[in-house]
């Protein structure tokens, strides 16, 4: 298959994907039981049935769902509006874009920090198989993969605040708040360190099974073998024949975790207190805020789906068989 049909197969894979995502985006958040009118305004409040009503007049609730209110959010959606917040009254892409930043913060150093030590220590293991090092490195990966996220945050917040005095929670500081972002930088890096850590060693764990298991796959092939009967050093076999081809499941695992990092992040969020996308998303679940709620997967669904499209195109230059016409 040539470059050009590959990728035109795969744009039109993701558009599909796309508007399947955007009628489950519809869908998925008025099945959930309860009313969102009295989930909003608190349960514990009284409120008259009037208000009730000019309340679900006001969020387009008394309307049929089909097609009314489909269509409405659908229009919405395709001049780029995601509507308001009905917990908060304000845009859903103000709130979300106020909370993105901390979280894209949070994801990408968890992220980049798991993906360089996950293939460095899978790579090493996978050149090292049946020695104790792999042993080790097999051992940690499977420990750190299985162990819950939740879990795993609260031991490291317990531990990381009684030995090393590290923040129990927050972005920065109560005494920080409100300042420029330069001038708080070691505060903010000081509440990094337990929520990174705990995303790192979550995911690092899953990159250097795959990775392990990838560049063993590779090693036995012939062309390695050629490769070494021509004088190449281990290094020089790696670096130019198995590393490349042994990066295609790791660009993959990649693009797919990014939706399950933002899922974990939920987690990690509500731990420590982090204020980003995965705790307000919570908060919003529990208000069932159908705007925000909508705006936030709908988000989420377009990331992963140009992540994915994204490892396509890098497929087109790692693998061999997707060549140029």
């Amino acid at each position: 298959m040539n470059r050009r049909d590959y990728l035109l197969r795969k744009i039109f894979f993701s558009l599909v994907t796309l508007a399947v995502v955007v009628v489950l985006n519809f869908l998925l958040f008025r099945v959930l039981p309860g009313d969102p009118v009295r989930a909003v305004i608190g349960r514990n409040v009284r409120i008259s049935a009037d208000t009730q009503q000019a309340l679900r007049e006001q969020f387009g609730l008394d309307r049929p769902v089909f097609p009314d209110q489909f269509l409405t959010a659908l229009g919405q959606w395709a001049r780029g509006n995601l509507g308001v917040s009905w917990s908060l009254r304000k845009p859903v892409s103000e709130v979300l874009l106020a909370k993105l930043g901390n979280t894209l913060l949070l994801i990408g150093l968890g992220q980049i920090l798991s993906i360089i030590l996950g293939v460095a220590l899978g790579l090493l293991a996978g050149w090292k198989r049946k020695t104790a090092v792999d042993v080790g490195a097999l051992t940690f990966s499977l420990i750190a993969w299985a162990i819950p996220t939740f879990w795993l945050g609260i031991i490291l917040l317990a531990a990381g605040s009684t030995w090393l005095g590290l923040p129990t929670g927050g972005i920065v500081s109560p005494s920080n708040v409100g300042k420029p972002l330069y001038t708080v930088l070691p505060d903010v890096t000081h509440h990094l360190i337990l929520p990174t850590l705990t995303l790192t060693i979550l995911y690092m764990g899953e990159y250097m099974l795959i990775m392990r298991s990838s560049i063993m796959e590779v090693l036995g092939e012939d062309y390695i073998l050629t490769a070494k009967a021509k004088g190449m050093s281990h290094w020089q076999v790696l670096r130019k024949h198995a590393l490349k081809n042994a990066m295609l499941p790791i660009v993959t695992l990649i693009a797919i975790n990014l939706g399950f990092t933002v899922s974990g992040a939920i987690y990690v969020e509500t731990v420590f207190s982090y204020d980003g996308l995965g705790k307000m998303f919570q908060t919003a679940l529990v208000k069932q805020d159908y705007p925000l709620l909508q705006g936030a997967f709908l988000l989420l669904a377009v990331s992963v789906i140009l992540a994915n499209f994204l490892a396509d195109i890098l497929y087109t230059y790692l693998d061999p068989r997707v060549k140029a016409s």
